[in-house]
């Protein structure tokens, strides 16, 4: 659906940046909503939505456990 949105988890990507996160969660919504930028009386819930999918993704990351990578020890 979103060609353009890279692999994040690792090892496709070693470290995942907040940056590298947001940047995925606005290309899905802007594919999802059909718009680049939306109009003044939608922008409120296409940041929410951007946020929100940016959270999802950063609880998916944080979940994955790939098999074979060392994990780091849980505090």
């Amino acid at each position: 659906m979103c060609r353009s949105i890279k692999t994040l988890r690792p090892p496709m990507t070693p470290e995942v940046s907040d940056e590298d996160i947001a940047a995925a969660a606005l290309q899905y919504v802007r594919k999802v909503s059909g718009f680049h930028a939306p109009a003044a009386h939608n922008r409120l819930v296409f940041d929410q939505a951007v946020t929100a999918v940016a959270e999802a993704t950063r609880e998916l990351l944080d979940g994955l456990e790939v098999r074979g990578a060392a994990r780091s020890p849980s505090p």
